[in-house]
């Protein structure tokens, strides 16, 4: 891998744009935002080049709004997005954060695993691809290896989480603690930003599956081999209708009125051959589209099989989870109800004890009668309350068994 520092897309770039000015300038410039960044430089046969370069720069030798740099840049968290423009295709999926043109990668230089195997991975196969034909210009091999990455990164989140939250799930169904319900809960949040990431990515790969013009701007290697087809024909169009110079015109022969008409109608073949010529070229670019269209299609939507299975196992944990909080409400609803299946025992029976003390306490008092005259009265007493009371609590689960509010 080469480390040395040289100018980006061929000396395009002032030695100004990279970071050996003084200190004080540099501190000035990230104050305004301007500051240079290192990037990863990767070119179509898997060189790799560190250079230091400021928004300006890339906006200018890219043409790019200052809006589509926001996305790469790594202070700001923004969500995953594929952006094809006139001369480049902006990468924001995840960490892997790049600018795709038609002969390079500039890729955010950072030290995440993600950065490093995607440049690692691209040079490989640059180099491994190098003498064989592929059907996939450069710009689709260096998104497809980011799409790669990125299903790969995302469907790993998903196992780990799925590994760390059956067994605390499976633990939860057969004790509910505190502690596991806030395991879960802390599970449950990571789950719902790990489903997000995933639905942003594949509704990203769905809407440029959509839209036809955003994946022919996309087709930059396609664009630039036209415009040069274009601006070759036109040059020698030009040079064929201007090669026989002007006629020489003897200073005693008359002018002819029709020499100016013939020298318009010169000038006018000429333009309609140039028109023609890129009317063909422009009917010949539109059948490449048609096919260059369809073939990244075909990539997008390999790997939006791939985002869409992955959002299906998450959406299946989620069911899992919501299961395991059914079965949870389930059993603290019988819990519920076992208590309050004994609270209306003990209300009945308190009831019935009541009416026993109220008697009690009648005979208690300090009062003259003639049934305390017979020693056994007293006893007979009790015994005919005792016999009050059960019938009223009998009765009382007669009743409930009738309402069905419990069965005995």
């Amino acid at each position: 891998m080469e480390e040395a520092r040289h100018l980006f897309l061929h000396s395009n770039i002032p030695r100004s744009a990279f970071s050996t000015s003084r200190p004080h300038l540099d501190v000035h410039r990230k104050k305004r935002g301007q500051g240079s960044r290192s990037w990863i430089k990767i070119d179509q046969n898997g060189n790799t080049t560190i250079l230091h370069l400021d928004k300006a720069t890339i906006m200018r030798n890219c043409s790019l709004p200052a809006r589509d740099l926001r996305l790469l840049d790594p202070m700001f968290i923004y969500p995953s997005t594929i952006l094809g423009r006139e001369k480049a295709i902006v990468v924001s999926l995840e960490q892997i954060r790049c600018i795709i043109t038609a002969e390079e990668v500039i890729l955010m230089n950072s030290l995440d695993g993600c950065v490093v195997q995607y440049k690692s991975e691209l040079c490989k196969r640059l180099k491994t691809n190098r003498d064989q034909e592929d059907d996939l210009p450069f710009e689709f091999r260096a998104l497809e290896l980011a799409l790669e990455l990125t299903c790969i990164s995302l469907d790993s989140q998903v196992k780990e989480l799925k590994m760390e939250i059956d067994p605390v799930l499976d633990e939860l169904a057969s004790s509910i603690s505190t502690l596991n319900l806030e395991r879960v809960r802390r599970f449950k949040g990571h789950l719902l930003a790990l489903t997000q990431q995933v639905q942003k990515v594949r509704d990203e790969i769905e809407h440029l599956m959509d839209d036809d013009g955003d994946m022919a701007e996309m087709h930059l290697t396609e664009k630039k081999r036209r415009m040069e087809d274009n601006s070759s024909a036109s040059d020698i169009n030009f040079r064929s209708s201007t090669s026989s110079g002007p006629k020489k015109v003897s200073k005693s022969a008359p002018v002819s009125p029709s020499d100016p008409i013939g020298g318009a109608q010169k000038l006018q073949r000429a333009f309609s051959t140039i028109v023609g010529s890129s009317k063909n070229g422009s009917l010949m670019g539109s059948s490449n589209n048609g096919e260059r269209i369809e073939q990244l299609e075909m990539l997008l939507e390999a790997y939006f099989v791939v985002i869409d299975c992955t959002l299906s196992k998450l959406s299946s944990l989620k069911g899992y989870i919501e299961d395991t909080e059914d079965l949870i409400n389930i059993k603290l609803g019988n819990v519920q109800n076992q208590l309050i299946k004994f609270e209306l025992f003990l209300t009945a029976a308190t009831f019935v004890a009541t009416v026993f003390a109220v008697v009690a306490g009648i005979f208690g008092m300090n009062f003259s009668a003639s049934v305390f005259d017979d020693p056994s009265a007293f006893n007979w007493v009790l015994v005919m309350t005792g016999v009050f009371c059960g019938i009223i609590y009998f009765s009382f689960l007669f009743y409930f068994r009738s309402k069905n509010i419990f069965s005995l």
